[in-house]
């Protein structure tokens, strides 16, 4: 089957590779039919680069139509249509039970120290193979898988398997309520899909990102934009300024550690390529630092009391943190990789409106064959072509 393979920092090829088989009792194999590029998947074309082996399969947003089933499997059979959440969840661990599958207990990578497995997203998540492929491996069919109907598109269900979940749980976490106002820090994929979130639940929502097509997306959905010209722009006098002085009830840090573009994470990363990967994977471990502006802003910018919800990745270990302002504002903080399974019966239930309330058949931007890969990470990290969510069709 071709594939979607890292190679090296910045560099990915779509290969043949061999197709993948069932290894435990309760695997299904999905045909994939589409399968998203994430702004996570730009973490391992570069800063987390010596976390990963030539060849690596990646990609963590598939969706297709089962191939074949284990012998254990009772709810799928083939030539169901199923969304693949990103993490690798049992489903039965206590982990799972309290709604927290981005923990899973079974998949944890106790060696590194990290939480449940990912599909595609290197050794320090369980080297899984990814889904920016034309076939996939899944475990725990009977509790992982997302059974959809046939007949929509693709694009009605395949960001069942992050995007929405994702930008879901952000709104979940910043504990808005209707009539709030909600100041979102980012309009990529999940800035943007929180933002639509929160207006169907009533909220005021402001938006912040530098990049006009983005602000103008999320614009035709009812947010107020608020244009990002530099790190020293004047965001938080504006938010300010429309909150009479108070600040916003929650904000969403959807930027994280701005690993495109942030000269500090650029200039780790270009010092941790030169050492192999034995010298290098315990320095990035230990000593990485994260450009801090996104989340530093939502902490001035969140009112007293209010609550800030982070949706973007962060990847250092020493990053410095406000905690005295922090404490004095009484700021409520919350973050995390997404919970898919906790959320996805109660998104499934939008999706299958044919009113589309959230937009997503026109949420991506670009449908693009397997094999234009290697130049859609290109372009989606320089932010070319009005390039926002991009969806390979293999």
């Amino acid at each position: 089957m071709k594939a979607v393979t890292w190679q090296g920092r910045r560099k990915v090829t779509v290969e043949e590779v061999p197709d993948p088989t069932l290894l435990r009792r309760d695997d299904v194999i999905v045909e994939v039919t589409s399968t998203g590029l994430c702004g996570s998947d730009l973490h391992l074309y570069d800063p987390l680069a010596p976390f990963m082996e030539p060849g690596d399969i990646v990609g963590h947003e598939p969706m297709g139509v089962v191939a074949e089933v284990g012998p254990e499997v009772r709810t799928l059979a083939p030539g169901d249509r199923v969304v693949v959440p990103f993490n690798l969840s049992c489903g039965t661990c206590w982990m799972c039970a309290q709604g927290l599958q981005s923990q899973c207990e079974t998949t944890q990578n106790v060696e590194h120290g990290t939480g449940a497995s990912l599909f595609g997203y290197s050794k320090l998540y369980g080297a899984v193979p990814g889904g920016q492929a034309e076939l996939l491996r899944v475990p725990f069919a009977d509790q992982l898988p997302i059974k959809v109907p046939h007949g929509p598109p693709d694009d009605r269900f395949l960001f069942l398997s992050d995007v929405l979940p994702t930008a879901w749980q952000a709104v979940e976490y910043a504990d808005v309520r209707y009539g709030d106002t909600l100041l979102v820090l980012g309009a990529g994929p999940i800035g943007d899909m929180s933002a639509r979130i929160a207006i169907q639940r009533g909220c005021r929502v402001l938006v912040a990102d530098p990049v006009s097509e983005r602000l103008s997306r999320v614009a035709a959905f009812g947010a107020e934009t608020i244009p990002m010209i530099s790190p020293d722009d004047r965001v938080l006098d504006i938010v300010l300024t429309v909150t009479n002085g108070r600040g916003a009830d929650a904000v969403i840090d959807a930027v994280g550690m701005e690993a495109h573009g942030s000269p500090v994470i650029e200039g780790i990363s270009n010092v941790i390529s030169l050492f192999p990967d034995a010298i290098g994977e315990p320095i990035l471990r230990k000593s990485g630092v994260d450009r801090l502006a996104a989340l530093h802003l939502a902490l001035d910018a969140v009112r007293r009391g209010g609550t800030v919800s982070v949706a973007g990745v962060y990847g250092g270990s020493m990053d410095p943190m406000p905690l005295m302002e922090m404490f004095d504002k009484q700021v409520q903080l919350r973050m995390g990789q997404a919970n898919v399974r906790a959320w996805s019966d109660d998104i499934l239930e939008l999706l299958l409106d044919d009113e589309d309330p959230l937009g997503v058949e026109q949420f991506a931007t670009h449908h693009l064959p397997l094999t234009d890969a290697p130049a859609a990470y290109r372009d989606f990290r320089d932010k070319r072509n009005g390039m926002v969510k991009v969806v390979f069709q293999p």
